[in-house]
């Protein structure tokens, strides 16, 4: 594992910026808002995610795998009006030479291209690293918001694998994106 993408990248009218202890109200509050709709599909998604203590004690967590190089966890927050748009994170767990990118949106910010565009610079900003040559992105196949992000971004399609059913909304296939296709 080598490098680490850049810890703030501009999108125009939203950043991504490396998370940090300090965002723990934040990112409490944006999940507990929006907690009825990420659990559907994240099995993190449960109510404690949504409190301060927990944000707490998982951020630190989040930015020491960023000073290990194992993940990196950024927020999509609105330029102008500093909203909390969502969490975006590249993650090394699916071997070597390749990172998952993974999201998720405050309710209030979908619609507006956001997911595309963040993922899109993390896209890039992944294959910018020197042991990255792909970059996959894993969504359920019943999980059509999601899907739309590696349609729109010209992922390929390679798999649809069997899980178990972990979230009220999964169907137990999972889809795997790749970049570059």
């Amino acid at each position: 594992m080598t490098g680490s993408p850049p810890e703030h990248i501009d999108g125009g009218d939203f950043v991504l910026r490396r998370i940090g202890e300090a965002d723990a109200q934040l990112v409490a509050d944006t999940v507990a808002a929006n907690l009825g709709r990420l659990a559907a599909w994240m099995v993190w998604a449960v109510p404690a995610a949504g409190t301060v203590e927990e944000q707490r004690s998982r951020i630190p967590k989040a930015v020491a795998n960023w000073n290990e190089g194992a993940s990196f966890q950024y927020l999509a927050v609105h330029t102008d009006t500093g909203a909390h748009l969502g969490v975006f994170g590249l993650e090394r767990r699916i071997g070597p030479g390749a990172l998952e990118l993974g999201y998720w949106l405050a309710e209030d910010a979908t619609g507006y291209g956001y997911a595309t565009a963040a993922a899109h610079l993390l896209t890039e900003a992944a294959l910018g690293l020197p042991d990255v040559e792909r970059v996959e992105i894993h969504c359920d196949t019943a999980n059509l918001r999601s899907v739309l992000v590696p349609q729109r971004l010209g992922y390929r399609l390679d798999r649809i694998e069997d899980e178990d059913i972990t979230t009220p909304g999964g169907s137990g296939h999972s889809m795997i994106w790749i970049y570059p296709p």
